[in-house]
């Protein structure tokens, strides 16, 4: 039988696996300031024209979500207007530009290695930039993947992507940690002393503050590599034959099905997806508003559970808990999250989005109970808080990690799928930068209150999934929208 009567699997696996290199860069770019934000504050604690503090560094470490939000509000416009292929080749421009502006903020305008108000903010335009990339990346990779991908396999081959993020947050984990090699990062306690005498590089890189000069540059720009293969790869893969078909371009759309599913399952298929296009563009509220509430509410759960707090600031919280080194904790964790991931991919055709989200979630309770408990109960050895923490972590990688995903790239009518993603999308970016820019003062203020807001969210994150949240699998993309116009009806 030839590929052109049953479809190639190759030929699907080739343009996922380039797709979702999107999903590592957005893994590495989220993750890269978990090694680099102490040699980064040391670095600007040394200006003499503001005073850096822990609130700016707060929204320093998390300048990139700013972009994250913007770049995923016009992900819908650029996915839309630019298709899905050409919305990816710019968000790969914007990973390579933000990566190389990351490691010399100074270019052009500013004298190298001195601190500045004006330096900082450039700095974090360019971590903007990145941002950009990465919401635009987050919202269309996981759309390009669901719209090639055949419905009994979408659920695994967007959890893939979900991989893919975690394994470029494991990758920037050993980069760090073999860039920082012998160096040791800067202690807290000690940062504001001497740090005004930041320029003075000799001194520094004596003093065993390498990560204060050039650390975190390096970190910030090793994400150039990755950018760039992204950009290049991207071309060499088809538009997706669902926006393909919304355009009109049906001879192509079928060209592109025909080699992933084969001639006559590639005809039905096309026939289902221009029963369902009439229109171009609908209203985002065509279907009711309970569609667009429960992918916003997804989005805003996947992030007010805490997750990304613990992600960026890893290196942090295992010093904190007096365990070793805290980069080969942070390391450990990584590799553990890789392994969770897979639990999803390879459960989630078989046992459903909703089991899989309902058991993470109390999963992650129990995890956030146990940090809670390990800064309450005096004499609790380190070891549960850390145990806790990858219990924490873990139970997010089999079901709000990869699943939220899945459920934002298939619950949406094909009318409406580009504005609505793009919303849901927004609405997640905005609850990341709400945790990730407030949980240093929270920390320091209180673990235990921290952990325990984050545990009762995944409480009510459980009782969401539970009754309001359908089951998509084994559904294709059309029956979404015959899914929400019957109960539109209702």
């Amino acid at each position: 039988m030839s590929t052109k009567d049953k479809g190639s699997a190759f030929y699907l696996f080739y343009i996922v696996l380039i797709a979702v290199i999107g999903g590592l860069l957005f893994g590495y770019d989220t993750a890269v300031i978990s090694g680099a934000e102490k040699g980064l504050q040391a670095f600007f604690l040394g200006a003499t024209d503001f005073q850096y503090s822990d609130m700016l560094h707060g929204i320093t470490c998390s300048s990139a979500l700013l972009g994250c939000i913007v770049g995923s509000a016009l992900s819908g416009l650029f996915a839309g207007k630019f298709g899905r292929k050409k919305s990816l080749f710019i968000a790969g421009i914007c990973f390579f530009l933000s990566a190389a502006g990351s490691y010399y903020p100074e270019f052009l305008f500013f004298e190298k290695g001195v601190p500045s108000a004006s330096l900082l903010l450039a700095f974090n335009l360019y971590r903007v930039l990145g941002g950009i990339g990465v919401g635009m990346a987050s919202a269309i990779c996981p759309m390009y993947i669901a719209e090639v991908a055949p419905a009994d396999r979408r659920g695994k081959l967007v959890s893939w992507n979900q991989f893919a993020i975690i394994f470029g947050q494991l990758v920037v984990y050993f980069v760090n940690l073999v860039i920082l090699g012998d160096h040791i990062a800067p202690k807290m306690e000690n940062l504001a002393a001497g740090i005004s005498a930041v320029v003075n590089m000799d001194t520094l890189a004596s003093d065993g503050n390498w990560s204060v000069t050039t650390g975190w540059r390096l970190m910030f720009g090793s994400e150039c590599v990755p950018a760039a293969l992204f950009t290049i790869f991207i071309l060499l893969v088809p538009e997706t034959p669902r926006y393909l078909a919304l355009t009109g371009q049906n001879e192509k759309a079928l060209s592109v099905l025909t080699r992933i599913n084969g001639r006559d399952k590639a005809s039905e298929i096309l026939e289902q997806i221009k029963s369902t296009v009439t229109e171009k563009q609908e209203k985002l509220l065509t279907y009711g508003w309970m569609v667009v509430f429960v992918g916003i509410m997804l989005s805003v759960f996947q992030q007010v559970v805490g997750i990304n707090a613990v992600l960026y600031y890893a290196p942090r919280i295992f010093e904190s808990l007096g365990m070793g080194n805290p980069m080969m904790q942070t390391v450990l964790m990584g590799v553990i999250n890789l392994s969770f991931t897979l639990v999803a991919i390879f459960t989630v055709e078989k046992v459903g989005r909703k089991v899989l989200l309902i058991v993470g979630s109390l999963g992650m309770a129990v995890g956030a109970l146990g940090v809670c408990l390990s800064d309450v109960v005096p004499g609790l050895p380190g070891v549960i808080g850390v145990v806790s923490v990858m219990l924490y972590s873990a139970s997010f990688m089999y079901s709000w990690g990869p699943i939220c995903w899945v459920l934002i790239s298939e619950i949406f009518p094909n009318t409406i799928r580009g504005a609505a993603v793009a919303v849901a999308v927004a609405a997640q970016w905005i609850s990341n930068f709400a945790v990730s820019s407030t949980f240093v003062p929270m920390y320091n203020w209180s673990p235990s209150v921290t952990y325990g807001f984050y545990c009762a969210m995944c409480i009510v994150a459980a009782l969401f999934v539970w009754k309001l949240v359908p089951e998509t699998k084994g559904k294709t993309l059309e029956d979404m929208t015959r899914l929400w116009s019957s109960k539109k009806s209702q």
